[in-house]
């Protein structure tokens, strides 16, 4: 707003909308059919991306060509690196193209979900709070579990991933603790808070600069000079946050094949 600096607020955005006393709170949508369809500004934008994301898909690939053309030519262009530099990089072909669909899914969402960082009007990432993240990392986490449990049987699987050959005997209650730890534990939860990590931070950076040039710029006469630089950072930053878009997409994706593949050689100890 003209004349002022607003720093910034997670209260808005990043908590879900409730009721209270009756009375919506950061709810859109409250007062339609009794407010049972009510969801907050984050909800919305996921919904709105998933539903660009299937559309953008479903017009690509309606009357697909053997020469592509267009948005089709778009669509496998991104699908092709899913499959040769994520898939089977990681996993070789056979592995790659049998588990394709989950790692072009969990690239295509964490893609779709962190674009509305720099979209006017959207302005914000719903992988920014800890949800969508998550349940991502969960079906990750799904994945290579199955991969392993399906190849080693889920015991023999556990074993392998939990239990180093030719280790003394009295070291096994040190490091099977451990090994489930990494394995297990860290795996999903290091996949949801480095996402959500910087799509949280390039947010409020990209909040920070944009207001800050309001502020000098309207606020401080004096100042006007400086509105020209914390724009320039804003647009730069801006730029930056593209890259860093498409590089959390793809670390996502490439890490969850990396499990895959572990889960799939858990006996190469």
């Amino acid at each position: 707003m003209k004349g002022e600096f607003h720093s910034p607020n997670l209260d808005h955005e990043f908590f879900p909308g409730f009721m209270k006393n009756g009375e919506p709170h950061n709810l859109l949508f409250s007062d339609f059919a009794n407010g049972y369809f009510a969801i907050d500004r984050l909800m919305f934008v996921r919904l709105l991306m998933t539903l660009l994301l299937v559309v953008f898909f479903a017009i690509a690939m309606r009357k697909p060509k053997l020469v592509p053309h267009g948005l089709q030519n778009v669509a496998e262009t991104f699908l092709d690196f899913c499959r040769v530099h994520i898939a089977e990089e990681i996993l070789g072909k056979k592995e790659g193209r049998r588990f394709l669909p989950v790692i072009a899914t969990i690239f295509f969402a964490v893609l779709a979900s962190n674009a509305p960082s720099v979209i006017p009007m959207l302005n914000v990432s719903p992988n920014a709070r800890i949800g969508m993240p998550l349940v991502m990392a969960i079906v990750a986490y799904i994945a290579f579990i199955y991969a392993g449990a399906k190849r080693y049987g889920f015991f023999k699987f556990m074993k392998s991933s939990l239990v180093i050959p030719n280790l003394p005997l009295p070291l096994h209650i040190l490091v099977v603790p451990i090994e489930f730890f990494s394995t297990f534990i860290m795996r999903p939860v290091t996949l949801t808070l480095r996402l959500m990590a910087n799509m949280l931070a390039g947010h409020i950076i990209l909040v920070l600069l944009f207001s800050a040039t309001n502020f000098f710029f309207w606020q401080m006469s004096g100042w006007t000079v400086v509105s020209g630089l914390t724009l320039a950072a804003a647009i730069a930053f801006t730029l930056f946050e593209l890259l860093v878009i498409f590089l959390q997409a793809y670390i996502f994706a490439l890490l969850a094949a990396v499990y895959i593949d572990l889960s799939l050689h858990a006996d190469e100890h």
